[in-house]
């Protein structure tokens, strides 16, 4: 007669095709992300501005005017002419002697955006990690 072997059923899944999915998906992800959100319009909600503590360091001010000539301000609260240049050395320098001081930007309300945007790239380049936006309040 014959001698028949019974197998064992295998009920084991194979995961490897699974992970190849999920590394192509998180590739997929990963490069479509930051392109999604370049484009986001948003309306920023309208409120009051909280004022620096009393207690923080003296920002630096760095300020544009309509015609696009640009300012700096150490604290004593004078505005002194200066190039792009200029603007970028100084406040280089002054972040080397406190990396902690806050940088501001001040920006007269018939500069166009992309003056105020130039002004933080100028900053950014100076090596400023961020700044703060001032504003004047509503009921000035």
């Amino acid at each position: 007669m014959y001698n028949r072997v019974r197998r064992r059923k295998v009920a084991e899944i194979n995961v490897v095709p699974y992970i190849d999915v999920m590394l192509v998906l998180l590739i997929i992800f990963m490069v479509t992300a930051p392109l999604i959100t370049q484009g986001v319009k948003v309306e920023l909600p309208k409120a009051e501005a909280e004022p620096l503590d009393e207690d923080s360091k003296t920002p630096i001010v760095a300020s544009v005017d309509a015609q696009g000539n640009y300012f700096i301000a150490e604290g004593t609260g004078k505005n002194r002419n200066v190039t792009a240049e200029q603007l970028a050395i100084e406040v280089a320098a002054q972040l080397q002697l406190d990396p902690e001081k806050p940088v501001v930007v001040n920006g007269d309300g018939a500069v166009s955006y992309d003056a105020v945007v130039q002004l933080m790239v100028l900053l950014q380049k100076a090596g400023v990690p961020s700044v703060g936006l001032m504003t004047d309040n509503p009921e000035n």
